[in-house]
């Protein structure tokens, strides 16, 4: 099984601010480049990746992709995810218009750290139209108790291609299986809605993300969106806070192994070139 990664970040202290990751011991200090992930991926199957932005401080969001975009093209990097501001109407077009000189094929607002009515504001909608009228795809991340508000953007967005991050962030150490399995088959009932499978041995108790502890969520995901709307992340260096690297892409080939070989193609890398169109 081959896979696009969708779902990278990198770190450059010197460069960038990342906030977010002081109360982190394993991501607080140190630069993650992609040196490093190309190391961990290499003979791994991984055949080409796409940067997702990765909550930089406020006023470095634009810096990040002006960044990015020098190092599309080398090592397998495909393309990349940029941040945007949807809330905010200055400015946003003139942000659309530079990021399609910057290899951007997708773009996302993290929404977990944000208000919950962020997203549910006219002036959001509206700029996420924007998005979707350029043939671009828009990354939702959302804890497993805001999947009711995803799903409320969702159906407000019709004509958007959205991919649901991480699965939803499901809580899988607390066993919170039966309201996240709810709010993920109300969204895959949306035909334009995608689900990245990434970053959830980081949800589970420490010591037991397991094929076994992991089978049950990523069989509902399987049941409810199919291969054919799903996309594999390898959730990098976050997913240090899991598994790791190496050993969720040996995690994710036993969790898909009773898959077709086209199935596991889509979910590899067909549904990635499709969606952010690669």
């Amino acid at each position: 099984m081959d896979f696009i990664d969708t779902h990278l970040h990198l770190i450059a202290r010197d460069k960038l601010g990342y906030g977010w990751t002081a109360g982190i011991p394993a991501l607080a200090t140190g630069d993650f480049s992609y040196a490093d992930y190309l190391a961990l991926t290499a003979g791994r199957g991984v055949v080409g990746a796409v940067f997702v932005e990765t909550g930089v401080d406020d006023a470095d969001y634009q810096a990040e992709a002006r960044l990015v975009a020098g190092m599309v093209g080398q090592g397998g990097l495909l393309g990349q995810i940029a941040s945007c501001r949807p809330e905010d109407d200055d400015g946003f077009d003139a942000w659309l218009d530079e990021c399609e000189g910057l290899h951007v094929h997708g773009f996302r607002r993290i929404l977990h750290v944000m208000p919950d009515a962020l997203s549910q504001t006219p002036t959001f909608r509206r700029n996420l139209a924007r998005i979707g009228a350029r043939g671009r795809a828009f990354d939702v991340c959302v804890l497993a108790r805001q999947l009711p508000i995803a799903l409320d953007l969702a159906k407000a967005c019709p004509n958007q291609p959205l991919v649901l991050d991480h699965c939803g962030v499901p809580d899988i150490a607390g066993q919170a299986f039966d309201d996240w399995a709810k709010g993920i088959t109300a969204l895959a009932a949306l035909p334009h809605v995608h689900v990245k499978l990434s970053g959830i041995s980081a949800y589970c108790a420490p010591g037991t993300a397991t094929r076994a502890t992991l089978q049950p969520w990523v069989d509902h995901i399987l049941n409810t969106f199919g291969p054919a709307r799903m996309l594999w992340g390898g959730d990098w260096p976050v997913v240090n806070l899991g598994v790791g690297l190496p050993d969720w892409i040996a995690l994710t080939r036993e969790l898909l192994q009773g898959l077709s070989q086209s199935e596991q193609d889509q979910i590899g890398h067909d549904t990635a070139r499709r969606v952010y169109r690669l």
